[in-house]
């Protein structure tokens, strides 16, 4: 089966590889022209009849104008191509509720297949819309594959521990607080906190962007060391977090998390927001893997986050004092299992029998 994933920058996407079914992002089409890698909704309408593929697999469906997500999935059902649609999100991404709360009824009006990667999800979607959804329950698994840490271990550390923060400055993260309190909090001179960044654009510098602040904040303190890249790959991100011994993240809001996925396929300890579906993916490898140290930003006032956060950085802290903190290779060989199921139930999803 020939598939298109909208978008497809998410390593999500490109894992999804098997015998069945191949990604067609980035290959030529019998037409001679290539489908961009970040293909758009508005580019496959433009390059129809849409007989050169059989699956359209949407992920963040927010990115996409509704009027032209509709004629896509119309087009889709003239056409015979079976539409799936991974609910990576049970809050928008970006935009607005409204907007969000739209495009899931369109996909719910059309002929569409619905993937959640926890059941929380599928019960919140449902809240969401009024409705009973009905979706196969398909579990995130790895970020890193396990074939490409084969020959992969963590560095040796220094006697501090090492830090990682990483994405986009969105504003369901807190990095300024974060780094700020990482900076005053955590004394041993030691420490080192690395913060590997998306490319800022001019809204990060508008009146309410905080990349200023941040780089302020970087500044006075030489334990933080800032690096970007224009939108990091899979080997940069894996790179870093192999030069790391915990991963902060601090989602002021969130549905599932990429990163706490790979914080388990490396064996880092996350440091990590109580939000969204994220204790139902630690629960899916509980004793298998090690439990984040969690901090509760969904309650109590604003104000108290700070505490909480720096509680649970101090916990932190001393677990990574109390041993070394190498890749778990029994968890990475589950995680080989894992990823097998994955790709057979999405086989029966993008409809195996054609």
């Amino acid at each position: 089966m020939r598939v298109v994933h909208l978008p497809a920058r998410t390593p999500y996407a490109w894992k999804l590889q098997s015998p069945d079914f191949h990604i067609l992002n980035g290959t030529e089409i019998p037409t001679g022209e290539t489908v961009p890698e970040a293909v758009s909704a508005a580019w496959l309408l433009e390059h129809g009849p849409l007989t050169w593929l059989d699956v359209l697999h949407l992920h963040h469906i927010d990115f996409e104008d509704i009027a032209t997500l509709e004629r896509l999935l119309d087009a889709c059902l003239g056409y015979g191509v079976n539409v799936v649609f991974t609910a990576h999100d049970t809050r928008p991404m970006v935009g607005n509720a409204e907007g969000f709360v739209e495009r899931l009824r369109l996909l719910r009006s059309a002929e569409v297949s619905w993937v959640c990667l926890t059941e929380g999800s599928v019960t919140k979607l449902t809240e969401v819309l009024g409705e009973r959804v009905t979706a196969t329950v398909i579990p995130h698994g790895y970020v890193a594959a396990p074939e490409s840490l084969a020959d992969l271990e963590r560095e040796a550390r220094d006697p501090g521990a090492r830090y990682l923060m990483f994405g986009a400055s969105r504003a369901s993260r807190d990095q300024l607080s974060t780094m700020a309190n990482w900076s005053l909090g955590i004394t041993d001179p030691h420490s080192t906190l690395h913060v590997l960044l998306r490319a800022f654009s001019p809204a990060d510098f508008a009146d309410a962007g905080r990349a200023p602040l941040l780089l302020e904040t970087a500044r006075h303190d030489p334990r933080i060391r800032l690096t970007m890249r224009p939108y990091p790959t899979d080997d940069e991100v894996v790179r870093a977090g192999l030069a790391s011994d915990s991963l902060l993240l601090p989602y002021l809001w969130g549905s599932h998390s990429g990163q706490l996925e790979l914080a388990f396929d490396l064996n880092l300890l996350p440091v990590c927001s109580l939000t969204g579906h994220l204790p139902e993916q630690y629960e899916r490898h509980k004793g298998l893997v090690e439990e984040p140290e969690w901090f509760d930003w969904s309650q109590g006032h604003p104000n108290l986050f700070g505490e909480k956060f720096l509680a649970a950085l101090e916990n932190a802290a001393a677990r990574l004092d109390s041993r070394p903190r190498r890749l778990d290779r029994e968890f990475l060989d589950y995680r080989i299992q894992e990823h097998r199921t994955i790709l057979d139930d999405y086989a029966r999803v993008y409809g195996g029998d054609r």
